[in-house]
C-alpha cells in the first residue's frame, strides 16, 4: 500500500507540473500567434513601401526621360540659334523669332534646373527611405528569426516534456496495472490465508477438546494431601511468564538503544582522533592515536554480540518454558559478550588517556582544557570500573552454582542495580565535562568546521548513552522485586521449588499429556444403517442402469453400423440410377435423332404423312418405337452389367483412397501431436526450472529486501539519533550564545560606565 500512495502522489506531481506547462505552452502559443500577426502587418507594410518604392522609381524613370527630351530640345534649339545668327539678322522680324527663341531657351533652361534639383531631392528621398527601410527590414527579420528560434525551442522543449510526462504516465499506469494485479494476488493470498487460519483455528479447537478431556480424565487422579505427592504436579504461574517476557522485550528495547549510543559514540570518537590535535588529510597523526584509532574501528565486533544475545535470550523466554537463572541458558552467552566489550574498554584505556595527554600537550591548549582533559580521564577510568563491576555481577548470575556457593541471587541483584546507577552517575558527569570541554574548544583561533561537527555529533551521542543508561538504571529498580521473587510453588503449599525441578516436573507434564492423547484413539469412522441401506440401494440401479445404458449403447452401435451399410448400398444404387438415367436420355436422344432423319429422308413420305389422317402416324410412331426398343434392347444388357461392375469398382476404389488419405492425415496428426507433447513436455521442465530459479532468486531478493530494510531502520535510527542530538546541542548552543551575549552586553554597559566616569574625572 505504501507503494501505491507513493505512485499516486508521484501521479499526481506529474499531472501538477504537465497542467502547469500545459499553461505555459497556451501562453507561449498566444505569443507565438501575436508575434505572427506583427509579423504578417509589417510584411504588409513592406510590400506597401515597396509599392511607394516602384512608384518613386518610375517617376524618376519618367523625370529621367523628360530630361533627356528636354536636352535634345535644347540642342537642337541652339543649333537652330547657332543657324539663324550664321544667316544673320535680316529684319526686324528675325530679330522678334529670335528674342522668342531666346526667352523659350531661358524657359527651358529654368525648367530643367528645377526638374534637376526634384531630381536630386527625389533620389535623396529614395535613399533615404531605402536606407531606413533596409535597416528596419534587417532589425524586423532579427527579430523573426529570434522569434522563430525561441519558438522552435520551446515547442521543441515542450514536445520532449511532453513525451516525457506521457512516458512516465505509460509506465505509472504499467506500475498501476502490475500493482492492481499484485493486490489482486494479495486479496488471493489473503483468502488463503483466512482459510488456512479457519483451518488452523478448527485445529487447535479440535486439540484443545483433546487436551481438555485429557485434563478432565486426568485431573481427579492427582492427591495433594500426602506431602510425598508435592512434586507430583507444579503450578506454573502464566502470569509470572508474561511478566517475564514483557520485562525482557522492555529490557531489549534499552539494550538495543545502549548499543546505538555506544556504537556512535566509539565511531565519533575514532574520527575526532583523525582531525585533532593533528589533522589526518593534512600531516600523519602519531603512531599512539593511529593504534587507538584502529582499536576503536572494531568496536562493533564487540558492541554488536551485545545485542544479538539478549535478542536471543528474549526468544527462549516463552508462556511454555520456566523462566529462572538456573534454566535462562542464553544469559551465559550475553554474558560472555559483556566480559569482551568489557576487556575491550580495558585494552583501549591507556590509549583514551594518553590520546588526552597528547591533546595537552598540543601548542594552542590551555590551562582549562588541560584541567578538563584530567577530569576527562578520571571519568574514563570510572566508567571503564564500572563496566567491571557490571561484568562480574553479570557472570555471577549467568553461574547460578557459583551464585550460592559465595552471594545470594538477591543481594547480587541489588548490588547491580547500584552499579547501573553508578555508571549512569559517571557517564553524566563524563558528558558534563565534554561539554565544558568543547565550550572551551569554541574559543581556540585554529577551530576548525568539521572539529566543530564531530563534536557536537560526540556529544550527542553521550547524551543518548546517558539517557539509555538512566532508563537501564530506573528500569531494573522498578523491576528489582520481580528479579528477587520467586513464583513456582506446587498447588495447595507454599513451598518454593527448584526451577530446574519445576522445568523437568513441566516436561514429564508434557510428557504424560502426549501419552495420554496416544492412548485415546479414535474410532474408526462408519456409516449409519439407514443411510447405508439407502446407498446400496442407489448403488444397484446404478448398477443395473449400467447394464441397460451398456447394453442400449451396443445396439445403437449395431444399429448405425447397418445403417452405415445400407447408406453405402443405397448409395451407389444412386450412383446406378444416374448412370441408367444418363443412358436413357442418351438412347432417347438417338432414337429421336434417327426418328428426324427418318421422316426427313422423302419429301413424298413426308407429305403422304401430312395428308395421312392422325391415327395412322401414332401408328407408325408406336411401331418405330418397338422396333428401336427390340435393336437396342441386346445391346444393352451387356453395357449395363459392365457399366455396373465399373461403377462399383470405381466408388470403392474411390472409397478407399478417401479412407487412405483420412488415414495419412491422422498419422500425420498423430506425429504432430506426438512431436507438439514432447515440445510442451520440454517447454514444461523448463518452464520448471525456470520457477524454480525465479523462485531462489525471489528468494535472494527477499533476503536482500529484508537486509536493505534492517540496514535502513538502523540508519534510520542512527540518523534521528544525531538529529536529536544536534537539536540538543543546538538548543544547548543557543542558551551559551544567548548568556555570552548577555555578558557582552553587560560588559560594554560597564565599559561605557567606566569611560563615562573617566571622563567626568
Amino acid at each position: 500500500m505504501a507503494n501505491v500512495t507513493d505512485l499516486q502522489t508521484k501521479y499526481s506531481k506529474l499531472a501538477q507540473e504537465y497542467s502547469k506547462l500545459r499553461a505555459q505552452n497556451q501562453v507561449l502559443k498566444k505569443a507565438v500567434v501575436d508575434e505572427q500577426a506583427n509579423s504578417a502587418t509589417l510584411k504588409e507594410q513592406l510590400k506597401q513601401r515597396d509599392q511607394s518604392l516602384r512608384r518613386q522609381e518610375q517617376e524618376m524613370d519618367s523625370l529621367s526621360f523628360r530630361n533627356q527630351q528636354l536636352a535634345k530640345r535644347v540642342e537642337l534649339l541652339q543649333e537652330e540659334l547657332t543657324a539663324s545668327e550664321t544667316k544673320g539678322k535680316k529684319g526686324k522680324h528675325g530679330l522678334q523669332t529670335q528674342s522668342v527663341f531666346n526667352e523659350d531657351l531661358q524657359k527651358k533652361i529654368e525648367e530643367n534646373e528645377r526638374l534637376h534639383i526634384q531630381f536630386y531631392e527625389a533620389d535623396e528621398q529614395h535613399r533615404k527611405k531605402e536606407a531606413e527601410l533596409k535597416a528596419r527590414l534587417e532589425e524586423l527579420e532579427k527579430g523573426a528569426e529570434q522569434h522563430q528560434t525561441a519558438v522552435d525551442g520551446l515547442a521543441k522543449k515542450y514536445v520532449e516534456t511532453i513525451e516525457r510526462l506521457q512516458g512516465d504516465k505509460a509506465r505509472l499506469e504499467v506500475k498501476v496495472t502490475c500493482l492492481e494485479r499484485e493486490a489482486k494476488e494479495c486479496r488471493v493470498r489473503t483468502e488463503e490465508c483466512q482459510q488456512q487460519l479457519r483451518r488452523c483455528q478448527s485445529e487447535l479447537h479440535r486439540q484443545m477438546k483433546q487436551s481438555s478431556s485429557v485434563i478432565q480424565e486426568k485431573v481427579p487422579f492427582n492427591d495433594t494431601t500426602f506431602s510425598l505427592r508435592c512434586c507430583a504436579d507444579s503450578f506454573l504461574a502464566a502470569c509470572l511468564q508474561l511478566k517475564a517476557r514483557d520485562v525482557a522485550s522492555q529490557a531489549l528495547s534499552f539494550i538495543q538503544d545502549l548499543v546505538a549510543a555506544l556504537l556512535n559514540f566509539h565511531s565519533y570518537t575514532e574520527q575526532r582522533i583523525h582531525i585533532y590535535p593533528l589533522d589526518s588529510s593534512i600531516e600523519p597523526i602519531s603512531p599512539l592515536n593511529q593504534k587507538f584509532s584502529q582499536y576503536l574501528h572494531e568496536n562493533a565486533v564487540y558492541v554488536r554480540p551485545l545485542e544479538d544475545s539478549f535478542v536471543q535470550l528474549y526468544q527462549s523466554i516463552t508462556e511454555d518454558t520456566v523462566t529462572a537463572l538456573e534454566t535462562v541458558v542464553k544469559l551465559r552467552d550475553f554474558a560472555v559478550n559483556f566480559s569482551s566489550y568489557a576487556h575491550f574498554l580495558l585494552k583501549i584505556l591507556p590509549y583514551q588517556l594518553k590520546s588526552l595527554e597528547e591533546e595537552c600537550e598540543a601548542p594552542l591548549c590551555t590551562a582549562a582544557l588541560t584541567a578538563k582533559n584530567q577530569e576527562l580521564q578520571s571519568d574514563v577510568k570510572k566508567v571503564t570500573s564500572v563496566f567491571e563491576k557490571l561484568q562480574n555481577y553479570i557472570n555471577l548470575l549467568a553461574l547460578p552454582c557459583k551464585l550460592h556457593l559465595t552471594l545470594s541471587s538477591d543481594t547480587v541483584f541489588t548490588q547491580l542495580a547500584a552499579c547501573l546507577h553508578s555508571l549512569h552517575d559517571s557517564v553524566k558527569e563524563m558528558s558534563k565535562h565534554y561539554n565544558q570541554k568543547a565550550s572551551l574548544e569554541q574559543e581556540l583561533p585554529t577551530i576548525t568546521q568539521k572539529l566543530c561537527t564531530t563534536t557536537e555529533c560526540l556529544l550527542g551521542s553521550l547524551c543518548s548513552l546517558t539517557s539509555s543508561t538512566g532508563k537501564i538504571a530506573t528500569f531494573f529498580s522498578n523491576n528489582l522485586d520481580f528479579f528477587t521473587s520467586s513464583g513456582y510453588s506446587p498447588r495447595g503449599s507454599a513451598v518454593t521449588l527448584n526451577p530446574l525441578q519445576a522445568e523437568s516436573m513441566l516436561a514429564n507434564k508434557k510428557r504424560a499429556a502426549a501419552y495420554m492423547q496416544a492412548l485415546k484413539r479414535p474410532r474408526a469412522p462408519s456409516v449409519p444403517y439407514r443411510e447405508a441401506l439407502s446407498n446400496r440401494r442407489i448403488l444397484t440401479s446404478s448398477t443395473e442402469s449400467r447394464e441397460g445404458l451398456t447394453q442400449q449403447v451396443q445396439q445403437s452401435l449395431e444399429k448405425i453400423a447397418r445403417l452405415e451399410q445400407e447408406k453405402e448400398h443405397w448409395l451407389l444404387e444412386a450412383q446406378l440410377g444416374k448412370v441408367r438415367l444418363e443412358k436413357e436420355n442418351q438412347r432417347i436422344a438417338e432414337l429421336e435423332a434417327q426418328l428426324a432423319a427418318a421422316l426427313g429422308g422423302s419429301p413424298d413420305s413426308q407429305r403422304a404423312a401430312a395428308g395421312a389422317p392422325p391415327p395412322n402416324h401414332e401408328d407408325a410412331e408406336t411401331e418405330q418405337h418397338a422396333a428401336g426398343q427390340q435393336t437396342t434392347q441386346s445391346t444393352s444388357l451387356v453395357g449395363d452389367e459392365e457399366s455396373r461392375e465399373q461403377l462399383i469398382k470405381s466408388h470403392y476404389m474411390s472409397r478407399v483412397g478417401e479412407l487412405t488419405t483420412q488415414l495419412q492425415i491422422s498419422d500425420s496428426k498423430a506425429v504432430h501431436f506426438h512431436s507438439e507433447c514432447r515440445a510442451l513436455a520440454k517447454r514444461l521442465t523448463i518452464a520448471e526450472k525456470a520457477r524454480e530459479t525465479l523462485s531462489e532468486e525471489i528468494k535472494v531478493a527477499n533476503q536482500k529486501i529484508s537486509h536493505l530494510q534492517d540496514e535502513l531502520t538502523t540508519t534510520k535510527r542512527s540518523y534521528e539519533d544525531q538529529l536529536s542530538m544536534m537539536s540538543d546541542h543546538l538548543c544547548s548552543m543557543n542558551e551559551t550564545l544567548s548568556k555570552q551575549r548577555e555578558e557582552i552586553d553587560t560588559l560594554k554597559l560597564g565599559s561605557k560606565v567606566n569611560t563615562k566616569k573617566n571622563k567626568g574625572r
